[in-house]
């Protein structure tokens, strides 16, 4: 089968979520305060401003380089952040569940301390697992995910043979990209999680090269910071 061209994978912007979820662990809740599925939250105006940072990134790319077609998960917080990176630029996209994030069942709204309080056994049994094999009641371990994501990219590889394909995703989506293109082990896999901070609407990426998908960029933020300082010297000509 032939490899991809080019492989780009994008975490969504920041979410409502993401912003209830650092309050709640910050301030030693239980629960963390969210009305909506995980399936429909949506972005913040940060998050809404990170992906139209994606899109001046595409955008300006010569378009030899240019992704082709995108593959979005459906979540409300994928979609939108596609929406706005990818409007105008005549891309295609299809929404494939197989990219949603990783199903937290008994877990789902539970803060480390909801979870140690309320499910002390789950912790334990999380603890002892690790990261790749846990599998909470009702939902998934990172092998769960791994087995969707292996499907899509015989998927992907199959419909777009040399092609430039971009991903939107989740946190967990990318880490386990990594994992499983660049054949890393369990402990490589949880000494990079536990190490990297993904950042919202990074960039990750991989260039065929000699029939396989070799790293090109990993967490890469520069167009967000490049968004900040434009931000920031138009506040300051304001003043």
């Amino acid at each position: 089968m032939a490899e991809l061209g080019w492989l780009g994978v994008v975490r969504h912007g920041q979410s409502v979520g993401n912003v209830r979820a650092e309050a709640a662990e910050r301030g030693g809740l239980e629960v963390i305060d969210l009305a909506e599925r995980d399936a429909d939250v949506p972005l913040t105006d940060l998050g809404r401003e990170q992906a139209a940072a994606v899109g001046r990134w595409i955008r300006a790319l010569p378009p030899p380089e240019a992704p082709e077609f995108a593959v979005v998960s459906p979540y409300l917080r994928t979609r939108e952040t596609a929406a706005v990176a990818l409007a105008g630029t005549g891309i295609p996209v299809r929404y494939d569940e197989r990219l949603r994030d990783r199903e937290l069942g008994v877990l789902d709204l539970l803060t480390n301390r909801g979870v140690a309080v309320r499910l002390p056994l789950e912790a334990a049994r999380r603890q002892r697992l690790g990261k790749l094999y846990y599998r909470p009641p009702g939902g998934e371990s990172w092998s769960d995910v791994l087995l969707r994501l292996r499907s899509l990219m015989r998927d992907v590889r199959a419909d777009h043979p040399g092609g430039r394909v971009l991903l939107v995703g989740h946190e967990a989506i990318v880490l386990l990209l990594r994992y499983l293109l660049e054949s890393l082990d369990e402990e490589t896999l949880l000494g990079l999680s536990r190490a990297t901070a993904m950042a919202n609407c990074s960039v990750s990426s991989w260039t065929g090269a000699g029939g396989v998908l070799r790293p090109e960029l990993f967490n890469e933020v520069g167009h967000l910071r490049e968004a900040a300082a434009t931000t920031q010297e138009a506040v300051g000509a304001d003043d």
